[in-house]
């Protein structure tokens, strides 16, 4: 044991006691220095110090030596760790990819199976992938993947296929169809397709086989079911072989209450037809004939013929779509794809329950009975836009069907075309009853149907179209032109003929544009045959003088006036025969046009032609009275003025 420090005897050190008075420092520096500079000290301290430097460098020099060596330990246990870290990143990896659990797959309803289905696709992927390195380790799951991709593939299939058969169970409606859709073949379920796609392409097809066949017949059955049904409100009374231009308007009574179209005015006229044309009606909701039937709604052909092709316009883009994204077929394989539903089923029963007499072969014989080339006409345009939609829309998988629609309704619209051709051509005009100067009802039929055709043609322009109209106009001319020979006078001649070229241009200016041909040529037929008429109507009060100017115009031309220089008699019979009877004449013919003409604007044009002219020809009788060899006639003072006759010809214009 240690003493006890307070027991101890105080040390007593004398003069080396730093700490008593008695010790001064300055003696202290006195005696150290002379101590340091004696000889053995210096020895002494010499030796010493070297001693120590020498083994303080020595000691440096092994610390030195341990340093690097801890630092080479260092480096060496970093590469350890690193590869032991990177070794076990790749075997925790690979372990974790090998290892399945116990309870992987799950009922396909639950929201685990979706998450567990990946999981299984990547390690049947990292299976593929470590075959190919032949990983031992592989072999020892490949039999447990196996298992559980067939046992995940029988479920798939099951799952997808109980829900396929439960469509054909369903009505064939567009809200079951697509709600079904909507609901399961959604991109949540676009895995499982996939997943079979991958894995066992067998079952893929399988499965796609069957829903094509199944969609197939829901579309067939939809389509044959609204079709039929849009029949039935269809106007009761439709177009037939008798219903052309140059037949007898003679349409039988109908005492149906519902409503009917048996008009051949109305079977040529366009009215507001062609609002099924425009796009809020184009693409607006598709008929609902229950719904009509129970309101005795009626509708044309092209309303019909609109919301039947819009149901599969709207069903085809959508399916394609649905095909493209779930069924992962894209570009050229997508139409084709749609093309297995659409040659199948769809095009056949389009063509067949809406129009019947266009799907069957021959397509167009004569005995069928030609339907409204109006509506005709509109169904073509239709189509054509529809077209429009799919391409703006990128849906190429109706360009067929759209191709195939086009070549039966063509030619169905130049039969009838030609069909009311060749009867204005066969019209006999001996045979049309008591002839009078009013329109006929063959030029107002043409030019009601012309207008149509032409209004409705402004958009997508056809040559074809235009050739045919061609034919018809120059068909209806020829006509006008015959039936104008039946009247003995030819001034009755020029006024049927006026009327009927004017109605026909007032009605193709109503819906044609001012530049096309049909309105240009009977501008010029009307033009001509109005000046011939203005001509007429002059010729009796006032055909001496005017046979006169024209003459003396024709003689003067040649130099040959002096020919004239002894009619004094006649120019003088001439000057106070008009300054006599204008007033009365001028009356007489604004009274003789009115009558003839009940059109405000195309009696108001023939009379103010008339007058016009009348002051022409004046005021030529003034120039030929003016030339030297009638100068010196004194009854030239007896001339009207020619402003003051103009003033007073205004006076005479026609007011109602």
């Amino acid at each position: 044991m240690q003493p006890d420090t307070d027991a101890m005897a105080p040390l007593t050190l004398g003069d080396l006691d730093l700490t008593t008075d008695e010790f001064i420092l300055d003696e202290v520096d006195i005696h150290t220095q002379a101590n340091l500079e004696d000889d053995l000290v210096k020895e002494a301290l010499k030796t010493r110090m070297e001693g120590m430097l020498s083994g303080f460098q020595s000691d440096l020099s092994s610390i030195s030596s341990e340093i690097q060596t801890l630092q080479q330990q260092s480096v060496s246990m970093s590469v350890r760790l690193k590869n032991r870290q990177a070794v076990h990143s790749h075997l925790s990896q690979l372990v974790d990819e090998l290892v399945v659990p116990g309870a992987m797959i799950h009922p396909v309803t639950e929201q685990e199976f979706l998450e567990q289905l990946h999981e299984l696709n990547n390690k049947i992927n990292f299976a593929k992938e470590l075959s190919f390195r032949e990983t031992l380790a592989c072999s020892d799951i490949q039999d447990i993947v196996d298992h559980l991709k067939i046992k995940a593939v029988t479920k798939i299939r099951e799952f997808i296929l109980q829900k396929i058969y439960s469509f054909r169970k369903l009505k064939s409606t567009t809200t079951i169809m697509y709600l079904q859709k909507s609901n399961f073949f959604s991109s949540y379920f676009r895995f499982f397709y996939q997943f079979l796609l991958a894995n066992e392409r067998t079952v893929a097809k399988e499965i796609r086989d069957v829903y094509v066949d199944t969609m197939s017949k829901i579309y067939y059955s939809y389509f044959k079911s609204y079709s039929g049904r849009l029949l039935k409100v269809q106007y009761e009374e439709v177009a037939d072989k008798d219903d052309l231009m140059g037949v007898e308007d003679t349409a039988k009574k109908c005492f149906s209450s519902k409503p009917s179209l048996k008009s051949r005015n109305t079977i040529f006229t366009l009215g507001q037809r062609g609002a099924v044309l425009s796009p809020a009606e184009l693409e607006g909701p598709i008929l609902i004939p229950h719904t009509a039937q129970r309101g005795d709604c009626r509708y044309p052909y092209e309303t019909l013929f609109r919301s039947q092709h819009y149901a599969l316009l709207d069903n085809g883009c959508r399916e394609f779509l649905f095909l493209s994204d779930f069924f992962m077929v894209a570009g050229n394989s997508a139409p084709s794809f749609w093309k297995m539903m659409v040659s199948n089923y769809d095009m056949p029963l389009s063509l067949s329950c809406l129009y019947p007499p266009l799907s069957l072969p021959p397509f167009l014989p004569s005995s069928l009975p030609p339907f409204p080339c109006i509506a005709v006409f509109l169904c073509i345009h239709i189509i054509l836009r529809f077209r429009a939609i799919t391409t703006k829309r990128a849906i190429p998988a109706l360009d067929k069907y759209w191709e195939a629609v086009l070549e039966l309704l063509w030619p169905r619209f130049e039969l009838i075309l030609e069909m009311n051709i060749q009867s204005i051509r066969n019209t006999d005009p001996q045979k049309l009853g008591v002839l009078n100067t009013r329109p006929y009802y063959i030029t107002r039929r043409y030019a009601e149907f012309s207008s149509a055709i032409v209004s409705i043609n402004q958009t997508f322009t056809s040559e074809r179209t235009h050739t045919l109209l061609g034919q018809l106009q120059v068909e209806v001319e020829n006509f006008v032109l015959k039936m104008a020979v039946e009247f003995p006078s030819r001034r009755d001649q020029l006024i049927f003929l006026i009327k009927n070229y004017n109605m026909m241009l007032n009605v193709l200016m109503e819906r044609a544009a001012d530049d096309s041909k049909e309105v240009e040529g009977f501008q010029q037929l009307l033009q001509a045959r109005s000046q011939e008429f203005i001509e007429e109507i002059l010729s009796s009060p006032s055909g001496g003088m005017i046979a006169f100017v024209k003459a003396s115009e024709a003689l003067i031309e040649k130099g040959q006036l002096d020919r004239l220089k002894n009619d004094e008699a006649q120019i003088t019979q001439l000057i106070r025969g008009f300054s006599s009877t204008w007033k009365q004449s001028v009356e007489a013919l604004s009274q003789d046009v009115m009558r003839s003409f009940t059109n405000f604007k195309n009696c108001t044009g023939i009379i103010q032609g008339a007058l016009t002219q009348l002051i022409q020809y004046y005021h030529g009788f003034h120039k030929v009275l003016s030339q030297p060899t009638f100068r010196s006639l004194a009854v030239r003072s007896e001339l009207i003025n020619l402003h003051h006759l103009m003033v007073e010809v205004k006076k005479h214009k026609p007011n109602f």
